[in-house]
């Protein structure tokens, strides 16, 4: 089974771009500070750090503080301590950098997604039986299953004060486009699809790196939690893919154990394997 290749703990301690993202996740460095630090013009790090990352540094530090807000709100500590702790240093700043990227106010967030529009619907795709669920941002869900009514409940149990529509598929203008890119990827292409990544900052930084992922390669739990420049955290990162709720789109499939066996999989591992020789194949 090929595994996709990964840095050394020497190659990622010498690495320019790794140490500027370990600078983000330890601190608030100023773009200014990290060229400093990494030997590299503010210019050619910013132009790298996007090439290796798909965010430019400062992105990259706002989408950590904006993981630590919404783990913080999930856990039930309220809106003041969770902003300050996060980082950003009053309600304003908040509300700037953060509310707009969730979707919706951090107390709408804590509180299950109250008055958050999501539409929903469920098809017929070539793995089966489909929920598809979207807010104004992107696909926030695309779970698999057998039982319409399993699958709807999973829905409302993650965002259950949400304003949950369900609309027919394909005659929504909003949904149908969105769905004609799922059920592609479903099916093997290569659709883009719009996400919304809804979880911790270390959730997203390991659904980013999914996603990076190529068709027909895959990766350990150790090996990902390496490349993360968190070496001790595959556990972590086992419970990451766990909690991903975007099947394929997000692909938690290509993650597999040290030995080569499957692991686990939300949806089933005969599934996993089905996608995995698929794109193998």
């Amino acid at each position: 089974m090929p595994r996709r290749s990964l840095p050394t703990s020497s190659a990622i301690s010498t690495d320019p771009l790794e140490l500027a993202r370990r600078l983000l996740d330890e601190g608030e460095p100023s773009l200014s500070d990290l060229a400093a630090r990494t030997g590299l013009s503010a210019s050619h790090l910013q132009r790298r750090f996007r090439a290796r990352f798909g965010l430019s540094p400062a992105e990259y530090l706002a989408r950590k503080k904006l993981g630590t807000l919404k783990s913080a709100l999930r856990e039930g500590r309220d809106v003041t301590t969770a902003l300050y702790d996060a980082g950003y240093g009053s309600p304003s700043r908040l509300y700037e950098q953060g509310a707009s990227k969730l979707g919706m106010t951090p107390a709408t967030y804590r509180a299950g997604g109250r008055g958050v529009a999501i539409r929903w619907t469920l098809v017929d795709t070539v793995l089966g039986r489909t929920l598809v669920a979207a807010t104004e941002r992107g696909i926030c869900a695309v779970e698999l299953g057998g039982d319409d009514s399993v699958l709807e409940q999973k829905l409302r149990e993650e965002f259950p004060l949400a304003q949950l529509e369900r609309v027919e598929a394909g005659r929504d203008d909003f949904l149908a486009p969105r769905l004609r890119a799922v059920a592609e990827r479903l099916a093997g292409g290569d659709a883009e699809v719009p996400v919304d990544l809804l979880g911790t900052g270390f959730q997203q930084r390991v659904w980013d790196a999914l996603m990076k992922i190529p068709a027909g390669e895959t990766v350990s739990y150790a090996g990902l939690a390496q490349s993360l420049g968190a070496p001790r955290a595959a556990r972590a990162v086992a419970s990451a893919c766990a909690h991903n709720r975007i099947a394929v789109v997000v692909p938690c499939h290509r993650v597999i154990r040290g030995d080569g066996s499957l692991g686990g999989y939300r949806w089933g591992l005969p599934r996993k394997q089905q996608l995995l020789a698929r794109e193998r194949g």
